[in-house]
Formats: C-alpha cells, structure tokens, sequence
C-alpha cells in the first residue's frame, strides 16, 4: 500500500510541477520530455532485467549445487545460533539462512552481481516459509532492511569514479563510507528489531557486534598504514578471489559429495531466466515513477526548498549540493551514480560537494529497487512496514554521511 501511495505521487507531483513551467516559465517542451522519460526510463528497466539474466543464471547455478550438495544446509545450521535471534520466524537450520549468509557477504564485498541473485534466491525461500503469500513477512522485513542499509566494506566502484576523474587520493572516501553504513546498518537492524519486538540484548548478537567493531577496526588501521595504490589493489584482488573461491568450493563439494554438478547448475540457471523475467513489470513502474519525477524538475524544487530552510536556520549550506545524489540514491542506483559523478564534474573530485556525494551515495542502498524487485520476484503487494523501516536507515545514513564528510573533509 505505501509503495502505492509513493508511485502515485511521483507522477501526481511530477504534473503538477511540470504543468506550473508550463504555464509560469512557457516551458513548451516539458511534456514532450517527461513522455521521452517514460520511454527510456521503460527501456532501462528492460536493460535491467535482460543484464540480469546472465548473472542469475550462473549463480542461481551455484547456489543450486550447493543446495543439491547439502553446502548450504551445513552453512545454515552453523548461522543458526545468531541468525535465528535476528530472524525468531525462521526455523532452525534453515537452508535460507546460508542465501542470507551469502546475499550478505557479497553486500559487504561490494560485489552486487552476486548479491542480487543471492538475494532473489533467499526471498524465494522465505516465500515458502510465507504463510501469507501476498504479505511481506517479518524474516522479509529484516533481510531487506539489512540489504538497503547497504552495509558495504570495499567500496570499490566509487573509487574507480573518482579515480577516473582525477581525484588525488580516490580512496579518502573509504572510512567515511564505512562509518556511515555500519551506521545506517545498525539502526535498520534497531528499527525493525523494535517493531517486530525482537530482543537483541543476548550473547550471540552481543558477540557478533564486538567481532564487527574489531574488523572495521583493523580494516581502518589497514587503510591508514597502506598507500591508496595498494589499496585499491588489494580490495579488487581480495573480493575477486573471494568471489571465484566461493564457486570453486561450491563446485568441488559437489563433486565430493558425487552429484551431477553440470545438471545441478542447468536447473538452477533455469530459474534465474524466469526470475528476471518477472521482475520487469516491477522495474518498469518504478523507473518511470522516478524519471518523471527527476524530469519534471521536482527533484530540483525539493533540493532547493531543503537549502532555503537549512540556510534560514543559520547551518552550513556546504552539503546541500550533494542532496540530489542523497534523494535519488533511494530511487535508482544508476540515477545516483549519474548525480554524483556530475556532482564531481561540476565542483571537482576534491571538492567537499563531490566527496559529500561519493560518502552519501556509499552510505546506504537503493531502497525502492531493492524492494521493487525483491518483493516482486516473489509477488509481494503488501509490504507492511518495510518501506519505513528501510527509509529510516537510509535516512540515517545521509545524515552520518554529512556528518562524517564535515569531520574528514571540512
């Protein structure tokens, strides 16, 4: 219901706004632009989807030899003592809890192409455990939390950007980045946590924070004492050889365990084909959504009324110009990168505006695709809470984002 109320208002506003150029300012063209939106941001989608198709093919192919090998299974029941005080509805043991294990990882490593299809596999999981099919479930609620707060370790992909547009040191942005999503993780986490009733003060979870808070320690210390050369080095070898070992040991666990791990693989690449498939009506209505909005100038209304107020409060405007990237990041991944590499190419990588909006845009994820194609990769209507939960952690990683880029580089 709320992502309907959301998509409505897109295009409700995006008229509106559009209909005042058009009378106001003579803007004559801003129509033909928002249907020339609607055709692109409609092929987009479709781009989206067919990429997609590959990659949920080989690892919806790997995850099914690891199924078939009993790999997940033994995964799952070592996940089960924490993940089943952070997911109370999911049985113990569970082979969902190792897709969530996997979806996770591959989050932290930056490696989002691997991400995605682990993801689709461990909501169609708890599909199953779904009793009501058509209603997002609490386990949904919390998985997608976690996954649009974004929490990341190697934000390889930003780096490159400012690496390409001649930034000094590309890699200045790694530590706020990573305050900011472990920020907006935990209070995700917090949030739904709060409203679904689940007690996280026991050991497991106690355990676990402390082992998170040693590792961004070190990665922290690591970053200090090894040049950004080195940096950028190690970060792409590590995932890389991350990513290619979890295949390799998925496959070699098959053969151990005497499957056919070729016809293993094919079933499950089977099912990545008709998983992209079903995502692209969700895709479509909110890329369109989005565009109109942006097209309209709605976006621009709303970054400039936000400056106006701050500014009248007597704050720092300092980060304002950062603030599309910010609001579009919930919306499109790709919108948000478009925004920051301009934010870049307007004030200059260095600039505080362009690292603002590298730490703003790795603070958190895309809220409305994540959920749009999560939930409807399983036909998810209702989604309860989880657009308001997953807001507020995005929220909240703006707002560390800011803060941490006033500390670092004001």
């Amino acid at each position: 219901m709320v992502l309907n109320y959301i998509w409505i208002g897109f295009f409700v506003v995006a008229f509106i706004v559009a209909l005042g150029q058009l009378i106001f300012t003579g803007n004559t063209d801003i129509f033909t632009e928002l249907i020339q939106a609607t055709f692109d941001s409609s092929k987009t989608a479709f781009e989206i989807s067919l990429g997609l198709t590959g990659v949920l093919a080989l690892w919806l192919g790997i995850m099914k030899i690891g199924e078939q090998s009993g790999l997940i299974n033994t995964l799952s029941r070592w996940l089960s003592p924490l993940f089943c005080k952070l997911f109370p509805d999911i049985p113990k043991g569970h082979p969902v809890m190792g897709s969530i294990f996997m979806n996770m990882s591959a989050n932290m490593l930056g490696l989002d192409n691997a991400a995605t299809p682990m993801g689709l596999k461990a909501m169609k999981e708890l599909q199953e455990l779904n009793p009501k099919k058509d209603t997002a479930s609490n386990p949904m609620i919390m998985f997608l939390v976690i996954n649009t707060s974004g929490l990341i370790l190697i934000p390889i992909s930003i780096m490159v950007y400012r690496a390409q547009l001649g930034a000094a040191q590309p890699t200045d942005i790694f530590i706020p980045i990573l305050l900011s999503t472990f920020i907006s993780t935990i209070v995700g986490v917090l949030t739904v946590s709060i409203s679904q009733r689940i007690n996280l003060i026991n050991k497991p979870i106690l355990i676990l924070v402390a082992v998170l808070s040693l590792f961004f320690g070190g990665l922290m210390w690591l970053f200090a004492v090894v040049s950004r050369e080195e940096m950028g080095v190690y970060s792409t070898l590590i995932a890389n050889l991350i990513l290619f070992g979890v295949m390799i040991l998925f496959i070699m666990t098959g053969v151990r365990k005497k499957i056919n791990v070729y016809d293993a693989f094919v079933e499950g690449a089977k099912e990545g084909f008709t998983t992209a498939v079903r995502i692209i009506p969700y895709l479509v209505a909110f890329l369109v959504g989005i565009a109109v909005f942006r097209v309209s100038g709605a976006m621009g209304f709303l970054v400039d009324g936000i400056g106006y107020i701050i500014g009248s409060l007597g704050i720092d405007t300092g980060f304002v110009g950062a603030l599309p990237t910010a609001f579009m990041k919930s919306l499109s991944g790709s919108g948000a990168n478009g925004l920051m590499i301009d934010a870049m190419n307007q004030h200059g990588p260095d600039s505080f505006i362009g690292r603002v909006s590298c730490v703003v845009r790795g603070a958190s994820d895309t809220t409305f695709y994540i959920l749009a194609v999560y939930f409807g990769s399983v036909g998810i209507t209702k989604t309860r809470n989880a657009v308001t939960c997953g807001l507020i952690a995005d929220f909240s990683g703006i707002i560390a984002a800011i803060f941490m880029s006033y500390i670092f580089f004001y």
